[in-house]
């Protein structure tokens, strides 16, 4: 009995047309955002200038910053706004004292700012009860983040400040994805295992190609207000030396101080509460150089 040929051999040398259009030798083409189905960034909708505020890490006074930092904007006589993009954790309602507060929508459908202290401010935290938990899975949580990305009628900003949640994940990266950045700024207490974290955001915002304005040090030294004693309680250069490390400027030093935090808590932030004081004029120095380094 003869053997028919094999129509096919593993041993005959395979050829194709590159029908994927790769090149013959060397890097792979580099296509366009869009066309590989990635976002592309564009700018906020009347918003001159947006800048981010991280932390990698929660518990370091973030939030306290960012609306000490936006009402320092404001009483350098920029319009300002502040937007909250923490979902499930929303502080800037609390720290306005605007609690219980609701938007309106405009006439295009878009969620109108609630005003207070001369700044703008649209947050999660005005859209659901104050004290109901915001319990949603990834595709929820993005879907209210493109809104308040996207549907909100600022009318006309010099400054927007944006209140990052703690961490590197989906939000940032959807923020740092779509969103024009004209830079960010790291908080960070200086103890080394606030620093480890606030490092892993220094370096997310380097790969996603956003400008780096500098960090923070948070809670630097308690003055003791009975005899003026200055204690360094969590450390006194850490974010001084880590900024020398790894390249980034540093901002300044924020104090502890309890009045810090009970301005915060009765929604009258320090810079409103206590315009002559050494701690509000450190967050407008802080302001004045982000100013600068923007071109606001």
């Amino acid at each position: 009995m003869s053997i028919k040929p094999r129509l096919f051999s593993t041993f005959q040398c395979l050829r194709h047309e590159n029908p994927l259009g790769l090149p013959r030798s060397g890097a792979p083409p580099q296509l366009p955002r869009m066309q590989r189905g990635l976002p592309t960034k564009r700018p906020l909708p009347s918003v001159r200038k947006t800048i981010a505020v991280s932390s990698a890490k929660g518990g370091v006074g973030k939030s306290t910053i960012a609306v000490n930092l936006a009402l320092a904007f404001a009483r350098l006589g920029h319009r300002t706004g502040i937007l909250d993009t923490d979902i499930f954790g929303p502080s800037i309602p609390t720290l306005l004292s605007l609690n219980g507060q609701e938007p309106r929508l405009s006439d295009g459908n878009q969620l109108l700012p609630i005003v207070n202290y001369g700044v703008k401010s649209m947050s999660m935290g005005y859209l659901v009860g104050e004290e109901k938990p915001v319990v949603w899975r990834g595709l929820m949580v993005m879907k209210a983040l493109q809104q308040l990305l996207w549907e909100v009628e600022w009318g006309g900003l010099d400054v927007l400040v944006m209140d990052l949640p703690p961490g590197t994940g989906d939000t940032q990266l959807t923020i740092t994805q779509q969103v024009v950045l004209d830079g960010a700024i790291v908080i960070s207490t200086p103890q080394d295992i606030a620093l480890r974290d606030a490092v892993k955001g220094v370096e997310m915002m380097r790969k996603v190609n956003v400008p780096l304005l500098g960090m923070v040090q948070n809670m630097s030294v308690f003055i003791c207000p009975q005899c003026n004693h200055s204690t360094h309680i969590f450390g006194s250069e850490g974010v001084a030396q880590a900024c020398v490390k790894h390249d980034v400027p540093f901002l300044g030093d924020v104090p502890l101080h309890a009045s810090i935090c009970d301005d915060a808590d009765r929604g009258k932030p320090t810079v409103v509460a206590e315009p002559g004081s050494g701690r509000a004029q450190a967050f407008v120095a802080i302001a004045e150089r982000i100013a600068k380094d923007i071109k606001l």
